[in-house]
C-alpha cells in the first residue's frame, strides 16, 4: 500500500572499514532517492580542500644564497634539495602551528625523511630521499613547518619569512583521493533508497577516519551561520534518535515456535517462513492481514501475544530498530 509522507527518510546507519593505516572506507544509508549524493559531492570537495596538514613552507641552507645556488659536499643543487624537501610530509608534535628546526649532517651520509624526524617533528614520509653528502664538508639547514590547509604559493610565502629562507610552495592537503559511489538498497520491499560509499586515503599526517570528521564538522561550521535567524540548533532529531535506539531487541528475536500459539496460527506462519518474532514485527498491519491462511482469529491471537510483549501489530518499527532487527535476523539465518 502506498504511504504518504511528510519529510524526508532519515538515515540511521554509519559502517566504517579501516582498509588499511592510510586507506578507509565509510558507508551510510538508507537515503531517499537522490540524497545520497547530495551529501556525497560536498564532503568530497571539503575532505579534498579542507582537511588540516603540515608543510614546509621555507628553507635556510648555510652556504646557500638562492635557489638556483650549489653548495659544497652535496650532490644535489639547491633546486634540487629544495624539490625533494617539498615531497616530505612533516607533522608537528606539539599544538604548535608553526615550527623552525635546525639540522647538521657532518659525515658523508645519505639523508632521507627518517633523519629528520626528532622531538618536535614527525617525518611521515620516512623512505623518501633528501640529499647525499659525498665529502666531511658537512650540511647546516633550518626549515619552517606550517600548520594549514589547502595551498599556498611560494611567491605569497616570500613576505612572510626571513630573507635568508627560500620559500616553498605549500601543499598541506593531507588527503590524497577521496572517491564515492551511490549504490541502491532495499529497505522495506522499496529498492530506491541509496547507500553512499566513501573510499578516503591519507598521506599519513592524518587518518582518513579523521580527515572525514574533521570535514563533517567543517559542514556543520559552514551552516551554522543560518542559526542565527531559523534557529536550526533547537532541533532535537539527536535526541529523537536516542529515544529510539533504547528498545530492545530480545523480544523480537524469539523464535515464533516459542509464543505457544495455536496450530492453525502457527502453520500459517510457517508455510509464510516466518521464523521469528522479528519477521512480523517488520510486516505492516496489511502485510499481516494477507498472509495465506491466517483467519481472524489467528491475526487476534497474534496481535495478543504481539502486545504481551510490549509492542502493537498496528504500529511500524522505528528505522533505526527495524535496520538493527534485520541485521541481526540476517545472522540468525545465516
Amino acid at each position: 500500500m502506498k504511504k504518504f509522507v511528510t519529510a524526508p527518510f532519515l538515515p540511521t546507519e554509519v559502517e566504517i572499514e579501516q582498509v588499511s593505516a592510510n586507506v578507509a572506507k565509510i558507508s551510510a544509508y538508507p537515503f531517499e532517492s537522490g540524497y545520497a549524493i547530495t551529501l556525497a559531492h560536498p564532503l568530497r570537495r571539503l575532505l579534498m580542500s579542507s582537511s588540516v596538514g603540515y608543510s614546509v613552507i621555507a628553507v635556510a641552507i648555510e652556504g646557500a644564497t638562492h635557489e638556483f645556488d650549489t653548495v659544497r659536499g652535496m650532490l644535489e643543487d639547491i633546486s634540487l634539495f629544495v624539490l625533494n624537501l617539498k615531497n616530505m610530509k612533516f607533522k608537528i608534535n606539539s599544538d604548535e602551528e608553526q615550527i623552525e628546526v635546525k639540522y647538521t649532517f657532518n659525515s658523508k651520509q645519505t639523508i632521507t625523511g627518517a633523519d629528520l624526524s626528532n622531538d618536535e617533528l614527525t617525518v611521515v614520509s620516512e623512505d623518501n630521499y633528501l640529499a647525499t653528502i659525498n665529502d666531511d664538508h658537512g650540511l647546516t639547514f633550518s626549515i619552517i613547518v606550517q600548520k594549514g590547509i589547502g595551498y599556498v604559493s611560494s611567491e605569497e610565502i616570500r613576505d612572510m619569512v626571513a630573507k635568508e629562507y627560500i620559500p616553498i610552495d605549500a601543499f598541506f592537503t593531507p588527503v590524497k583521493k577521496v572517491t564515492y559511489e551511490i549504490e541502491k538498497i532495499l529497505v522495506e520491499d522499496n529498492p530506491n533508497y541509496e547507500k553512499a560509499v566513501f573510499m578516503v586515503e591519507t598521506d599519513g599526517q592524518i587518518s582518513p577516519i579523521d580527515a572525514f570528521q574533521e570535514s563533517i564538522t567543517v559542514m556543520y561550521d559552514q551552516m551554522s551561520v543560518f542559526n542565527k535567524v531559523f534557529n536550526l540548533s533547537e532541533v532535537q532529531i539527536i535526541e529523537a534518535n536516542k529515544q529510539e535506539s533504547d528498545i530492545d531487541l530480545k523480544d523480537l528475536v524469539v523464535k515464533v515456535d516459542e509464543l505457544n500459539l495455536s496450530a492453525r496460527s502457527f502453520n500459517s506462519l510457517d508455510r509464510a517462513k516466518i521464523k521469528f518474532v522479528g519477521d512480523l514485527a517488520l510486516m505492516s498491519e496489511v502485510e499481516v492481514k494477507n498472509i495465506k491462511n491466517l483467519g481472524k482469529k489467528s491475526l487476534e491471537e497474534i496481535a495478543e501475544k504481539f502486545a504481551s510483549l510490549g509492542y502493537s501489530i498496528e504500529d511500524n518499527l522505528p528505522e533505526d530498530v527495524a535496520s538493527a532487527l534485520r541485521k541481526k535476523l540476517e545472522q540468525l539465518k545465516a
